[in-house]
């Protein structure tokens, strides 16, 4: 099975997604700012992805800016992440392989 966090509105993202579909898979999309994950879900996705959550968040968006997280530990950006999914950076793929951020999207290989 394979999933993947989604954002419609990425580049990315959509052109992971095609890259999956374009080799007949057919993945759970989860659009995790509609849906998204757990903090724990969150966590055990960035550890097996081998990140820390600071590798994971987007730190460009405004709102990180706005809630001060350029000196946070691990556990405030887990929270704050699991708080405001537009912090989690995008897309996350799971497959039987692994876990990768697709970010750039040629990182999706490492799995395929």
């Amino acid at each position: 099975m394979t999933t993947i966090y989604h954002n419609p509105r990425c580049g990315t993202s959509r052109s992971v997604l095609q890259a999956l579909q374009e080799r007949g898979l057919q993945p759970e999309i989860i659009e995790y700012l509609k849906t998204p994950p757990t903090r724990a879900q969150l966590a055990a996705l960035i550890a097996a992805a081998g990140l820390s959550p600071r590798d994971a968040v987007r730190s460009k968006e405004a709102l990180y800016q706005e809630l001060n997280l350029e000196a946070a530990d691990d556990e405030r950006l887990l929270d704050a992440m699991a708080e405001h999914p537009i912090l989690i950076n995008r897309p996350i793929v799971v497959t039987e392989k692994g876990v990768r951020l697709c970010r750039p999207a040629a990182v999706l290989e490492e799995i395929l």
